[in-house]
């Protein structure tokens, strides 16, 4: 099933950039927590940005941090995931998802992936030279 749309995934030379979208047909976005995760072959799923919608706050992880910027467009009803200085380890498939409780974060961690209502399909980034 196809919740949330995704696109702008590719192929890239290290250094490189992409922006990814993900749009929501059906609803709108603007109380939701966006996180895009992203998978690798044999790798655990891992959450790469999320954008709170409760305080408005962001996460990104380590691996990303001043490389990746992820932004919301309300008037679009759209969520993007700029990614810059592309690494071959960001090769991955990378799906966005939104959470109705609108955190990204509690006392206790992050938002477990089990928890967020709705999916994009996925779209594949390739880092190679």
């Amino acid at each position: 099933q196809e919740q949330l749309v995704e696109s702008g995934g590719g192929s890239v030379q290290p250094g490189g950039s992409l922006r990814l979208s993900c749009a929501a047909p059906g609803f709108t976005l603007d109380y939701y927590a966006i996180a895009w995760f992203r998978q690798a072959p044999g790798k655990e799923r891992e959450v790469v940005p999320c954008l709170s919608n409760r305080d408005g706050s962001t996460y990104y992880a380590d691996s990303v941090k001043g490389r990746f910027t992820i932004s919301r467009d309300n008037y679009e009803n759209t969520v993007y995931l700029r990614m810059n200085s592309l690494k071959p380890e960001d090769t991955a498939v990378y799906y966005c998802a939104a959470d109705s409780w609108g955190g990204c974060t509690t006392g206790w961690g992050l938002v477990p992936a089990d928890e967020y209502d709705y999916w994009g399909q996925g779209t594949q980034v390739t880092v190679s030279s």
